[in-house]
């Protein structure tokens, strides 16, 4: 009998993880720092977005008012 893919389970095969290295099971503490500061630079640089957004929405609402 002849197994059938799905399509699904074709693409889930073929993709793989840049940032994902095989070694020998262990997990290096510079590479988890190495992760960590870059989420913290991302959710820096998200916070200021928002930020930026919240002033300038209130800004405007309140020119919007003064009119």
């Amino acid at each position: 009998m002849k197994y059938v893919r799905m399509s699904s389970e074709i693409r889930f095969e073929n993709h793989k993880h840049p940032e994902v290295k095989k070694s020998s099971g262990r997990v290096k503490l510079t590479d988890l720092v190495s992760r960590l500061n870059e989420e913290k630079k991302r959710e820096k640089n998200s916070n200021i977005a928002l930020s930026v957004a919240a002033i300038s929405a209130i800004t405007v609402f309140g020119i919007i008012l003064s009119i």
